[in-house]
Protein backbone atom coordinates (compact mmCIF):
# COMPACT_ATOMS: atom_id res chain seq x y z
CA UNK A 1 0.00 0.00 0.00
CA UNK A 2 1.08 3.23 -0.94
CA UNK A 3 2.51 5.81 2.00
CA UNK A 4 0.91 8.58 -0.29
CA UNK A 5 -1.77 9.22 -2.33
CA UNK A 6 -2.08 8.95 -5.71
CA UNK A 7 -0.62 11.59 -8.09
CA UNK A 8 -3.10 12.48 -10.77
CA UNK A 9 -1.03 13.10 -14.04
CA UNK A 10 -2.31 16.39 -16.08
CA UNK A 11 -1.02 16.18 -19.61
CA UNK A 12 -1.02 20.11 -20.92
CA UNK A 13 -1.73 20.11 -24.66
CA UNK A 14 -2.54 23.60 -25.47
CA UNK A 15 -0.08 25.20 -27.87
CA UNK A 16 0.53 25.33 -31.91
CA UNK A 17 4.53 24.24 -32.48
CA UNK A 18 4.99 26.60 -35.67
CA UNK A 19 8.65 26.22 -34.75
CA UNK A 20 8.72 22.94 -35.97
CA UNK A 21 7.00 23.98 -39.49
CA UNK A 22 5.94 22.57 -41.67
CA UNK A 23 5.39 19.28 -40.02
CA UNK A 24 3.84 21.08 -36.97
CA UNK A 25 1.16 23.15 -37.79
CA UNK A 26 -2.06 24.88 -35.95
CA UNK A 27 -4.49 21.82 -37.54
CA UNK A 28 -1.40 19.62 -36.26
CA UNK A 29 0.38 20.74 -33.30
CA UNK A 30 3.46 18.75 -32.82
CA UNK A 31 2.26 17.13 -29.99
CA UNK A 32 0.05 15.29 -31.91
CA UNK A 33 2.44 14.79 -35.15
CA UNK A 34 4.20 10.79 -35.60
CA UNK A 35 7.98 12.42 -34.85
CA UNK A 36 10.15 9.88 -32.76
CA UNK A 37 10.44 6.85 -34.02
CA UNK A 38 10.12 3.48 -32.18
CA UNK A 39 10.38 -0.15 -33.20
CA UNK A 40 9.46 0.60 -37.06
CA UNK A 41 7.23 3.23 -35.74
CA UNK A 42 6.97 7.03 -35.33
CA UNK A 43 4.91 7.96 -32.55
CA UNK A 44 3.23 11.51 -31.35
CA UNK A 45 5.25 13.04 -28.10
CA UNK A 46 1.54 12.71 -26.50
CA UNK A 47 1.40 9.28 -26.83
CA UNK A 48 4.78 9.10 -25.39
CA UNK A 49 3.78 11.73 -22.24
CA UNK A 50 0.62 8.96 -22.24
CA UNK A 51 2.73 6.28 -21.73
CA UNK A 52 5.47 8.04 -19.07
CA UNK A 53 2.49 8.93 -17.03
CA UNK A 54 0.48 5.55 -17.29
CA UNK A 55 0.08 3.74 -14.31
CA UNK A 56 0.48 6.53 -12.04
CA UNK A 57 -3.22 7.03 -11.01
CA UNK A 58 -6.49 5.60 -11.98
CA UNK A 59 -7.01 8.98 -14.39
CA UNK A 60 -4.77 10.98 -16.54
CA UNK A 61 -6.54 14.40 -17.50
CA UNK A 62 -5.68 16.04 -20.33
CA UNK A 63 -6.89 19.46 -21.16
CA UNK A 64 -6.69 20.15 -24.87
CA UNK A 65 -8.38 22.45 -27.50
CA UNK A 66 -11.90 21.57 -28.99
CA UNK A 67 -10.21 21.22 -32.58
CA UNK A 68 -8.00 18.62 -31.61
CA UNK A 69 -10.12 16.82 -29.14
CA UNK A 70 -10.00 13.54 -31.54
CA UNK A 71 -6.10 13.71 -32.07
CA UNK A 72 -6.02 13.42 -28.09
CA UNK A 73 -8.12 10.51 -27.36
CA UNK A 74 -6.68 9.02 -30.61
CA UNK A 75 -3.23 9.15 -29.00
CA UNK A 76 -4.80 7.82 -25.74
CA UNK A 77 -5.93 4.97 -27.15
CA UNK A 78 -2.65 4.49 -28.60
CA UNK A 79 -0.82 4.63 -25.56
CA UNK A 80 -3.64 2.13 -23.79
CA UNK A 81 -4.53 4.60 -21.40
CA UNK A 82 -8.13 5.29 -20.00
CA UNK A 83 -8.04 9.44 -20.24
CA UNK A 84 -10.77 12.09 -19.59
CA UNK A 85 -10.32 15.29 -21.96
CA UNK A 86 -10.89 18.68 -20.30
CA UNK A 87 -12.08 20.90 -23.45
CA UNK A 88 -10.57 24.55 -24.05
CA UNK A 89 -13.10 26.17 -26.63
CA UNK A 90 -9.77 28.86 -26.99
CA UNK A 91 -6.39 28.59 -25.72
CA UNK A 92 -5.69 30.46 -22.63
CA UNK A 93 -2.17 29.78 -21.51
CA UNK A 94 -0.98 27.57 -18.43
CA UNK A 95 -3.03 29.18 -16.21
CA UNK A 96 -6.39 28.97 -17.41
CA UNK A 97 -5.84 25.52 -18.35
CA UNK A 98 -4.12 24.27 -14.93
CA UNK A 99 -7.03 26.33 -12.99
CA UNK A 100 -9.88 24.19 -14.77
CA UNK A 101 -8.43 21.28 -13.69
CA UNK A 102 -7.96 22.29 -10.41
CA UNK A 103 -11.37 23.17 -10.12
CA UNK A 104 -12.63 19.92 -11.85
CA UNK A 105 -10.56 17.26 -9.25
CA UNK A 106 -11.21 16.80 -5.81
CA UNK A 107 -9.47 19.89 -3.55
CA UNK A 108 -6.96 16.90 -1.83
CA UNK A 109 -5.81 15.57 -5.16
CA UNK A 110 -1.91 15.65 -6.01
CA UNK A 111 -1.80 16.96 -9.43
CA UNK A 112 0.83 16.44 -11.91
CA UNK A 113 0.76 19.00 -14.47
CA UNK A 114 3.34 18.32 -17.41
CA UNK A 115 3.78 19.10 -21.16
CA UNK A 116 2.54 17.21 -23.89
CA UNK A 117 5.33 17.52 -26.13
CA UNK A 118 8.95 17.45 -24.35
CA UNK A 119 10.63 14.19 -24.59
CA UNK A 120 11.95 12.30 -21.94
CA UNK A 121 12.67 8.72 -22.47
CA UNK A 122 13.25 7.05 -19.27
CA UNK A 123 9.39 6.56 -17.67
CA UNK A 124 10.62 4.92 -14.60
CA UNK A 125 13.57 7.86 -13.83
CA UNK A 126 10.71 10.73 -14.40
CA UNK A 127 8.41 9.28 -12.21
CA UNK A 128 10.65 8.29 -9.31
CA UNK A 129 11.98 12.39 -9.42
CA UNK A 130 8.21 12.98 -9.20
CA UNK A 131 7.63 10.63 -6.06
CA UNK A 132 10.87 13.03 -4.40
CA UNK A 133 8.14 15.62 -4.20
CA UNK A 134 5.03 14.41 -2.70
CA UNK A 135 6.51 15.18 0.79
CA UNK A 136 6.70 18.84 -0.06
CA UNK A 137 3.61 19.10 -2.13
CA UNK A 138 1.79 17.75 0.82
CA UNK A 139 3.08 20.56 2.62
CA UNK A 140 1.90 23.32 0.49
CA UNK A 141 4.53 24.04 -1.72
CA UNK A 142 4.19 24.15 -5.62
CA UNK A 143 6.57 21.58 -6.71
CA UNK A 144 8.64 22.19 -10.08
CA UNK A 145 10.58 19.76 -11.32
CA UNK A 146 14.02 21.73 -12.66
CA UNK A 147 16.14 19.87 -15.32
CA UNK A 148 19.82 19.38 -14.43
CA UNK A 149 21.59 21.43 -17.32
CA UNK A 150 23.65 20.03 -20.08
CA UNK A 151 25.23 23.00 -21.76
CA UNK A 152 24.97 26.56 -21.73
CA UNK A 153 21.58 27.14 -23.22
CA UNK A 154 20.13 30.46 -24.09
CA UNK A 155 16.78 29.08 -25.18
CA UNK A 156 15.67 28.11 -22.01
CA UNK A 157 14.61 29.60 -18.63
CA UNK A 158 16.15 29.11 -15.58
CA UNK A 159 15.50 28.07 -11.57
CA UNK A 160 17.73 29.06 -9.30
CA UNK A 161 17.65 26.67 -5.91
CA UNK A 162 18.07 27.97 -2.49
CA UNK A 163 17.67 26.69 0.98
CA UNK A 164 17.31 22.94 1.84
CA UNK A 165 13.64 21.96 2.99
CA UNK A 166 13.45 18.51 2.82
CA UNK A 167 14.60 14.89 1.16
CA UNK A 168 15.16 16.46 -2.70
CA UNK A 169 13.46 19.60 -2.62
CA UNK A 170 14.75 23.11 -1.95
CA UNK A 171 13.25 26.51 -1.84
CA UNK A 172 12.73 28.19 -5.63
CA UNK A 173 15.17 31.26 -4.85
CA UNK A 174 14.17 32.86 -8.19
CA UNK A 175 12.76 32.28 -11.73
CA UNK A 176 15.65 33.52 -14.79
CA UNK A 177 14.59 34.38 -18.14
CA UNK A 178 16.44 33.45 -21.14
CA UNK A 179 20.09 34.27 -20.29
CA UNK A 180 23.00 35.95 -22.49
CA UNK A 181 25.24 33.04 -23.59
CA UNK A 182 28.23 34.52 -20.53
CA UNK A 183 24.91 34.57 -17.96
CA UNK A 184 24.35 30.95 -19.39
CA UNK A 185 27.65 29.93 -18.88
CA UNK A 186 27.88 30.89 -15.47
CA UNK A 187 24.81 29.62 -14.55
CA UNK A 188 26.29 26.10 -15.73
CA UNK A 189 29.30 26.45 -13.54
CA UNK A 190 27.44 27.55 -10.43
CA UNK A 191 25.59 24.03 -10.04
CA UNK A 192 22.62 26.08 -8.12
CA UNK A 193 20.64 26.70 -11.47
CA UNK A 194 18.34 24.25 -13.47
CA UNK A 195 16.11 24.34 -16.66
CA UNK A 196 12.42 25.24 -16.28
CA UNK A 197 11.08 22.14 -17.66
CA UNK A 198 7.40 23.94 -16.67
CA UNK A 199 6.38 20.48 -14.82
CA UNK A 200 4.56 20.97 -11.56
CA UNK A 201 3.34 18.78 -8.56
CA UNK A 202 0.78 20.47 -6.10
CA UNK A 203 -2.33 19.55 -4.55
CA UNK A 204 -5.24 20.95 -5.71
CA UNK A 205 -6.55 23.19 -3.48
CA UNK A 206 -2.89 24.55 -2.81
CA UNK A 207 -2.94 25.84 -6.58
CA UNK A 208 -6.83 27.27 -6.17
CA UNK A 209 -5.77 29.08 -3.06
CA UNK A 210 -2.24 30.52 -4.81
CA UNK A 211 -4.72 31.50 -7.67
CA UNK A 212 -7.08 33.37 -5.48
CA UNK A 213 -4.12 34.95 -4.11
CA UNK A 214 -2.29 36.30 -7.22
CA UNK A 215 -4.59 35.81 -10.21
CA UNK A 216 -8.31 35.69 -8.89
CA UNK A 217 -9.58 37.01 -12.01
CA UNK A 218 -8.51 34.12 -14.11
CA UNK A 219 -9.80 31.72 -10.76
CA UNK A 220 -13.02 33.47 -11.10
CA UNK A 221 -13.48 33.09 -14.93
CA UNK A 222 -12.46 29.12 -14.62
CA UNK A 223 -15.19 28.61 -11.50
CA UNK A 224 -18.21 29.90 -14.39
CA UNK A 225 -16.59 27.98 -16.55
CA UNK A 226 -16.28 24.58 -15.61
CA UNK A 227 -19.96 25.21 -13.52
CA UNK A 228 -21.65 22.11 -14.51
CA UNK A 229 -19.78 20.78 -17.14
CA UNK A 230 -21.04 19.17 -20.28
CA UNK A 231 -19.37 16.01 -20.29
CA UNK A 232 -19.51 13.61 -23.32
CA UNK A 233 -17.82 10.09 -22.30
CA UNK A 234 -14.26 10.78 -22.71
CA UNK A 235 -14.80 14.67 -23.07
CA UNK A 236 -15.60 17.99 -20.52
CA UNK A 237 -16.82 20.58 -22.41
CA UNK A 238 -16.11 24.04 -20.64
CA UNK A 239 -18.55 26.68 -20.63
CA UNK A 240 -17.53 29.30 -23.83
CA UNK A 241 -18.19 32.56 -23.02
CA UNK A 242 -16.32 33.21 -19.44
CA UNK A 243 -13.45 30.82 -20.95
CA UNK A 244 -12.65 32.76 -23.82
CA UNK A 245 -13.02 36.37 -21.67
CA UNK A 246 -10.29 35.04 -19.07
CA UNK A 247 -7.00 36.38 -19.20
CA UNK A 248 -4.11 34.71 -20.88
CA UNK A 249 -1.22 34.28 -18.90
CA UNK A 250 1.28 31.44 -17.98
CA UNK A 251 1.52 30.21 -14.48
CA UNK A 252 4.54 31.33 -14.09
CA UNK A 253 3.86 35.20 -14.32
CA UNK A 254 0.58 35.00 -12.84
CA UNK A 255 1.44 32.90 -9.90
CA UNK A 256 5.44 31.20 -9.56
CA UNK A 257 7.34 34.28 -10.01
CA UNK A 258 4.96 35.82 -6.66
CA UNK A 259 4.12 33.08 -4.28
CA UNK A 260 6.53 32.27 -1.93
CA UNK A 261 5.68 28.45 -1.34
CA UNK A 262 6.96 26.92 -4.49
CA UNK A 263 9.64 24.32 -4.04
CA UNK A 264 12.59 23.04 -6.85
CA UNK A 265 13.24 19.34 -7.28
CA UNK A 266 16.15 18.49 -10.09
CA UNK A 267 15.59 15.92 -13.02
CA UNK A 268 18.77 14.41 -13.67
CA UNK A 269 17.33 12.45 -17.05
CA UNK A 270 17.08 13.19 -20.13
CA UNK A 271 15.09 15.83 -21.33
CA UNK A 272 13.78 17.81 -24.57
CA UNK A 273 11.56 20.39 -25.19
CA UNK A 274 11.62 19.60 -28.68
CA UNK A 275 11.53 23.44 -29.20
CA UNK A 276 13.23 23.85 -32.54
CA UNK A 277 14.52 21.79 -35.24
CA UNK A 278 17.90 21.49 -34.13
CA UNK A 279 16.76 19.83 -31.15
CA UNK A 280 14.72 17.36 -33.13
CA UNK A 281 17.72 16.22 -35.19
CA UNK A 282 19.87 16.00 -31.45
CA UNK A 283 17.69 13.10 -31.08
CA UNK A 284 18.91 11.38 -34.07
CA UNK A 285 22.10 9.17 -34.11
CA UNK A 286 24.65 11.67 -36.33
CA UNK A 287 27.17 10.03 -38.97
CA UNK A 288 30.92 10.66 -39.12
CA UNK A 289 30.63 13.95 -40.70
CA UNK A 290 28.00 14.72 -37.99
CA UNK A 291 24.73 14.65 -40.67
CA UNK A 292 21.58 13.00 -39.04
CA UNK A 293 18.89 11.38 -41.63
CA UNK A 294 15.17 10.93 -40.53
CA UNK A 295 13.63 8.60 -43.11
CA UNK A 296 14.54 8.40 -46.75
CA UNK A 297 17.48 11.20 -46.86
CA UNK A 298 20.94 11.38 -48.87
CA UNK A 299 23.89 13.21 -47.30
CA UNK A 300 26.47 13.58 -50.26
CA UNK A 301 29.70 14.88 -49.55
CA UNK A 302 27.85 17.02 -46.94
CA UNK A 303 28.68 17.86 -43.10
CA UNK A 304 26.36 18.85 -39.90
CA UNK A 305 23.11 18.34 -41.98
CA UNK A 306 19.64 17.02 -40.92
CA UNK A 307 17.41 15.64 -43.48
CA UNK A 308 13.48 14.80 -42.56
CA UNK A 309 12.35 13.09 -45.09
CA UNK A 310 9.50 10.56 -44.55
CA UNK A 311 7.67 10.74 -48.20
CA UNK A 312 10.03 10.91 -50.82
CA UNK A 313 13.96 10.44 -51.49
CA UNK A 314 15.96 14.16 -50.44
CA UNK A 315 19.18 14.08 -51.61
CA UNK A 316 21.86 16.95 -49.98
CA UNK A 317 24.76 17.38 -52.33
CA UNK A 318 27.48 19.55 -50.52
CA UNK A 319 25.72 21.28 -47.99
CA UNK A 320 26.99 22.08 -44.22
CA UNK A 321 25.29 23.19 -41.31
CA UNK A 322 21.73 22.76 -42.79
CA UNK A 323 17.99 21.64 -41.90
CA UNK A 324 16.08 19.92 -44.52
CA UNK A 325 12.36 19.16 -43.52
CA UNK A 326 10.12 17.90 -46.75
CA UNK A 327 6.33 17.12 -46.33
CA UNK A 328 3.66 16.30 -49.29
CA UNK A 329 2.96 20.13 -49.56
CA UNK A 330 5.71 22.16 -48.34
CA UNK A 331 9.89 22.28 -47.76
CA UNK A 332 11.99 24.10 -44.99
CA UNK A 333 15.69 24.29 -45.68
CA UNK A 334 17.16 26.81 -43.33
CA UNK A 335 20.74 27.12 -41.82
CA UNK A 336 20.80 25.46 -38.46
CA UNK A 337 21.79 29.00 -36.89
CA UNK A 338 17.68 30.33 -37.98
CA UNK A 339 15.92 27.87 -36.44
CA UNK A 340 14.42 30.46 -33.80
CA UNK A 341 12.96 32.56 -36.97
CA UNK A 342 10.85 29.71 -38.57
CA UNK A 343 7.82 31.19 -36.13
CA UNK A 344 8.51 34.16 -37.61
CA UNK A 345 8.06 32.86 -41.09
CA UNK A 346 5.18 30.61 -40.37
CA UNK A 347 3.40 34.74 -39.25
CA UNK A 348 4.55 35.79 -42.64
CA UNK A 349 3.09 33.03 -44.43
CA UNK A 350 -0.11 33.21 -43.10
CA UNK A 351 -0.45 37.02 -43.22
CA UNK A 352 0.14 36.07 -46.65
CA UNK A 353 -2.55 33.84 -46.84
CA UNK A 354 -0.84 30.64 -47.89
CA UNK A 355 -2.88 27.55 -46.58
CA UNK A 356 0.45 25.60 -46.03
CA UNK A 357 0.80 27.76 -43.30
CA UNK A 358 -1.83 25.93 -40.93
CA UNK A 359 -2.88 23.11 -43.05
CA UNK A 360 -1.94 20.13 -43.66
CA UNK A 361 -2.86 18.16 -46.73
CA UNK A 362 -3.26 15.32 -44.92
CA UNK A 363 -6.26 15.90 -42.73
CA UNK A 364 -7.07 13.76 -39.87
CA UNK A 365 -10.53 13.31 -38.85
CA UNK A 366 -12.07 11.27 -35.81
CA UNK A 367 -13.23 8.38 -38.30
CA UNK A 368 -10.22 8.59 -39.80
CA UNK A 369 -8.70 10.73 -41.92
CA UNK A 370 -8.05 12.34 -45.85
CA UNK A 371 -5.17 13.10 -48.20
CA UNK A 372 -6.17 16.36 -50.95
CA UNK A 373 -3.90 14.58 -54.07
CA UNK A 374 -4.77 17.00 -56.20
CA UNK A 375 -7.11 19.81 -57.26
CA UNK A 376 -8.04 22.24 -59.60
CA UNK A 377 -10.75 25.27 -59.77
CA UNK A 378 -13.98 23.00 -60.07
CA UNK A 379 -12.22 19.40 -59.51
CA UNK A 380 -10.26 17.85 -56.48
CA UNK A 381 -9.27 14.01 -55.60
CA UNK A 382 -8.66 12.80 -52.07
CA UNK A 383 -7.48 9.60 -50.83
CA UNK A 384 -9.73 8.83 -48.01
CA UNK A 385 -9.12 6.05 -45.19
CA UNK A 386 -12.14 5.18 -42.52
CA UNK A 387 -11.28 3.26 -39.53
CA UNK A 388 -12.84 -0.10 -38.56
CA UNK A 389 -17.03 0.29 -37.28
CA UNK A 390 -15.92 3.93 -37.74
CA UNK A 391 -18.99 6.52 -40.10
CA UNK A 392 -18.91 9.90 -41.43
CA UNK A 393 -21.91 12.17 -40.58
CA UNK A 394 -25.04 11.95 -42.51
CA UNK A 395 -24.31 15.03 -45.16
CA UNK A 396 -25.44 16.85 -48.02
CA UNK A 397 -23.61 19.43 -49.90
CA UNK A 398 -25.23 21.91 -51.84
CA UNK A 399 -22.26 23.10 -53.93
CA UNK A 400 -20.49 19.32 -54.95
CA UNK A 401 -20.91 16.61 -56.46
CA UNK A 402 -18.84 13.35 -55.24
CA UNK A 403 -17.52 9.76 -57.16
CA UNK A 404 -16.47 7.28 -54.61
CA UNK A 405 -14.03 3.97 -55.56
CA UNK A 406 -13.23 1.88 -53.22
CA UNK A 407 -9.75 0.81 -53.22
CA UNK A 408 -9.47 -1.75 -50.31
CA UNK A 409 -11.67 -3.34 -47.74
CA UNK A 410 -15.71 -2.48 -47.93
CA UNK A 411 -17.98 0.56 -47.80
CA UNK A 412 -21.16 0.86 -46.27
CA UNK A 413 -22.92 3.56 -48.72
CA UNK A 414 -25.82 5.71 -47.59
CA UNK A 415 -27.57 7.50 -51.05
CA UNK A 416 -30.81 8.90 -50.40
CA UNK A 417 -33.25 6.34 -49.20
CA UNK A 418 -31.14 3.49 -50.56
CA UNK A 419 -28.11 1.57 -48.42
CA UNK A 420 -25.62 -0.67 -50.05
CA UNK A 421 -22.13 -2.48 -49.62
CA UNK A 422 -19.53 -1.29 -52.24
CA UNK A 423 -16.20 -3.68 -52.53
CA UNK A 424 -12.80 -3.32 -53.93
CA UNK A 425 -13.32 -1.86 -57.33
CA UNK A 426 -16.51 -0.99 -57.28
CA UNK A 427 -17.81 2.46 -56.83
CA UNK A 428 -20.78 4.77 -56.92
CA UNK A 429 -21.79 8.98 -57.57
CA UNK A 430 -23.10 10.77 -54.97
CA UNK A 431 -25.09 14.32 -56.85
CA UNK A 432 -25.36 17.36 -55.30
CA UNK A 433 -27.87 18.18 -52.72
CA UNK A 434 -28.06 14.41 -52.73
CA UNK A 435 -28.48 12.68 -48.75
CA UNK A 436 -25.57 10.46 -47.69
CA UNK A 437 -23.18 8.32 -45.67
CA UNK A 438 -20.07 6.46 -46.04
CA UNK A 439 -19.57 3.69 -43.32
CA UNK A 440 -17.01 1.13 -42.81
CA UNK A 441 -18.98 -2.33 -41.50
CA UNK A 442 -15.70 -4.00 -41.62
CA UNK A 443 -12.88 -5.27 -39.66
CA UNK A 444 -10.06 -3.87 -41.80
CA UNK A 445 -9.04 -0.31 -43.00
CA UNK A 446 -11.24 1.19 -45.52
CA UNK A 447 -9.45 3.09 -48.67
CA UNK A 448 -10.96 5.24 -50.81
CA UNK A 449 -10.99 7.64 -53.71
CA UNK A 450 -12.95 10.57 -53.72
CA UNK A 451 -14.03 12.66 -56.85
CA UNK A 452 -15.47 15.95 -55.48
CA UNK A 453 -16.95 18.06 -58.58
CA UNK A 454 -18.71 21.27 -58.56
CA UNK A 455 -18.51 25.25 -58.40
CA UNK A 456 -17.43 25.28 -54.68
CA UNK A 457 -15.19 22.39 -53.03
CA UNK A 458 -14.32 24.08 -49.38
CA UNK A 459 -15.32 22.06 -46.70
CA UNK A 460 -17.73 24.12 -45.28
CA UNK A 461 -19.84 23.38 -47.80
CA UNK A 462 -21.14 20.20 -45.44
CA UNK A 463 -24.84 20.32 -43.93
CA UNK A 464 -24.34 17.49 -40.87
CA UNK A 465 -27.93 16.18 -40.59
CA UNK A 466 -26.69 13.30 -37.66
CA UNK A 467 -22.72 12.49 -36.74
CA UNK A 468 -21.48 10.36 -34.38
CA UNK A 469 -18.93 12.28 -32.89
CA UNK A 470 -20.94 15.43 -31.36
CA UNK A 471 -19.85 17.75 -34.24
CA UNK A 472 -21.81 20.94 -34.49
CA UNK A 473 -23.48 21.30 -37.97
CA UNK A 474 -22.41 23.56 -40.23
CA UNK A 475 -23.66 25.27 -43.46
Amino acid sequence: MSAHPPVFPVVLCGGSGTRLWPLSRKALPKQFVPLIPRDGKELSLLQMTLERVKGMAPKVLTVASEEHRFLAQAAATAAGVEVQHILEPAGRNTAAAMAVAALFMSPEALLLFTPADHFIPDAQAFQDTVRQGVPAALQGQIVTFGVTPTFPSTAFGYIARGEHLEGAAHKVARFVEKPTADVAQTFLLSGDYFWNAGVFLVQARTLLEALEQHAPDILAACRQAIDRPEIDRHFVRLHAEPFVACRSESIDYAVLEHHDKVALVPFTGQWSDVGSWNAVAALVPADSSGNRIHGAGFAVDSSNTYIHATQRPVVALGTKDLLIIDTTDALLVADASHTEQVKKVVAELEARGVPQATQHRHVARPWGSYDSIDQGSRFQVKRITVEPGAALSLQMHHHRAEHWIVVSGTAKVTKGKETFLLTENQSTFIPLGEVHRLENPGKSLLEMIEVQSGSYLGEDDIVRLEDTYGRIKTT
